[in-house]
């Protein structure tokens, strides 16, 4: 389609594409009980940061550290990876329309072999993935997406950012990208600031109103 505007979908993983955040809150309030009992609720203060950026701010011990990333990579290896509603028919609609596809995560290697066997199909849907592996800097930053953008040979402001956390959603406008908000970590008003529409799922969610949005920000 010439007249429409959306050329990539960029989208992060955990949160946007399947439904792990509940997962991950039963995760890290274990380990946040039993180590920063001090401050209670921490779970929910850390959701969207990276496991670096975890650790540099509340888990200084290295031993402690080696622990926490073993037992996450059991717990990985054991979720349950379904799919955020609407999210498998709103990428058909995406590939109807040639709109080019990314996965953009914070996640490593590892946690993406267990999404692969959760879902072998799972890197046909996608042009292009890039893990942590893929950038040096970390969300806030806006390198993942610009290096997205990169791969998939389009401008970033022919890029739509699909994003639940906060940090997330601030990569996106900081890369120059229409944002789409996905309410499954944060409510809707709490992400509404930083972005440009704002969703409960994909459900009805359509490409159009995408294209519509990208239009606004010119």
């Amino acid at each position: 389609m010439d007249d429409f505007k959306m050329k990539a979908a960029l989208f992060d993983f955990d949160g946007v594409v399947c439904d792990t955040e509940a997962q991950y809150s039963i995760f890290w309030g274990g380990v946040c009980r039993q180590y920063h009992p001090e401050q209670p609720g921490l779970e929910n203060k850390i959701k969207g940061q990276t496991l670096d950026q975890i650790f540099d701010a509340h888990f200084s011990d290295m031993d402690v550290r080696k622990d926490i990333v073993r037992r996450l990579d059991e717990y990985e290896a054991a979720m349950d990876y379904e799919y955020v509603k609407g999210f498998l028919e709103f990428m058909k609609g995406l590939r109807r329309n040639g709109v080019a596809t990314a996965l953009v995560t914070s996640s490593n290697m590892k946690k993406m072999e267990c999404v692969y066997r959760a879902h072998p199909d799972f890197k046909l849907m996608f042009d292009t993935v890039l893990t942590s592996d893929d950038f040096t800097q970390s969300k806030p930053h806006p390198q993942c997406f610009l290096v997205a953008a990169n791969r998939l040979k389009v401008k970033p402001e022919d890029c739509v950012v699909f994003e639940d956390s906060f940090n997330g959603l601030k990569a996106g406008r900081a890369a120059g990208m229409t944002v789409v908000g996905v309410a499954t970590t944060n409510t809707a008003q709490q992400i509404a600031p930083l972005c440009d529409i704002v969703v409960d799922d994909f459900s009805f969610l359509g490409l159009e109103a995408c294209n519509m949005a990208m239009a606004k920000g010119e």
